[in-house]
């Protein structure tokens, strides 16, 4: 069983929508994508462009669509989709849940909405070391630190977990967490505040917004962000989309969900290499490839060897 993952906010740099491979389905995705936006998708991925939550957010739902897209047209079909975060918009189109542009005009409302709430001043942190109970913990410990509550935002594996907050909370919870025995807290390029009751506003409005636009029954298994298991109805993945920018992401978990459903080979789409890493550290009988990792066509040749060789 294949597995298409789609990496969220974070994953992003410079240039990104322009290194994927020029074949034609790609620029025929992105001419799509800037058609159905009214705006040039390709002018999204420069590093000052990249400095704002719409343009990061557009650029990966277009990227992971594009990866899916050109697959598909190699003739390789995924049979499990799952998005982190806002990868979870690709996911849907991915699965055949929703179509491209209205996926597209809901990105761009949510992220619009998120940075909105929060133009400067809050984001990520990942701490890595700790678990989520550790973590919890010491959030607990001395009541909000630095001046702002700290949350629990996504939990990526088991001792690699991200915290959303202010600039004055998350630095001085870094602070906090490698005296507490962390190996690394580091500020991620996001500057919101991701997947916490600090979004219930922008997710409401959100869901209102959404309530309008058509999604169907997955075609192919869609797993969820907030409970990692299969949805099966187009209500509830258009729920998992609205609202996942105020719940905890259960990454690790919906990578434990497709690894027990069987998957054989998990890829992720590009830019991101993260998960792909977990995937080779909790489950290294599972094979896992970035399409980030290569070259033009050397992903594709790369993907059908593994499906040649049975993985």
């Amino acid at each position: 069983m294949l597995a298409l993952l789609y990496p969220g906010q974070g994953a992003q740099s410079a240039g990104f929508l322009h290194r994927l491979p020029p074949h034609g389905v790609v620029a025929s995705t992105i001419e799509e994508a800037s058609d159905a936006l009214s705006l040039d998708v390709l002018s999204l991925d420069s590093e000052e462009a990249l400095q704002s939550s719409v343009a990061v957010q557009i650029s990966l739902a277009v990227a992971g669509v594009a990866t899916a897209r050109r697959l598909a047209e190699a003739g390789i079909e995924a049979q499990v989709h799952a998005g982190l975060s806002v990868g979870a918009y690709a996911a849907a189109v991915g699965c055949g849940a929703i179509a491209f542009a209205d996926a597209l005009r809901m990105v761009k409302r949510r992220a619009e909405l998120m940075e909105r709430a929060y133009p400067k001043g809050y984001g990520l942190s990942a701490i890595e070391g700790l678990t989520e109970a550790q973590i919890e913990a010491l959030i607990g410990t001395e009541g909000a630190p630095g001046g702002g509550c700290v949350y629990v935002a996504n939990v990526n594996a088991p001792r690699q977990i991200v915290v959303a907050g202010s600039d004055a909370a998350l630095d001085a919870f870094n602070d906090r967490a490698q005296a507490a025995g962390a190996h690394r807290a580091k500020r991620l390029a996001v500057s919101v505040p991701s997947h916490c009751e600090l979004l219930r506003d922008a997710c409401d409005t959100l869901v209102d917004y959404a309530s309008a636009i058509p999604v169907g029954t997955p075609k192919h298994l869609y797993i969820g962000n907030r409970r990692a298991r299969a949805l099966y109805r187009g209500d509830d993945v258009r729920d998992d989309l609205a609202t996942n920018m105020r719940y905890t992401v259960r990454w690790f978990d919906v990578l434990t969900t497709i690894v027990e459903r069987g998957a054989t080979l998990i890829l992720e789409a590009p830019p991101g290499r993260v998960s792909t890493d977990i995937v080779h550290a909790a489950y290294p009988d599972v094979a896992a490839l970035a399409a980030a990792a290569f070259a033009d066509d050397r992903f594709i040749e790369s993907v059908k060897r593994r499906i040649g060789d049975g993985a």
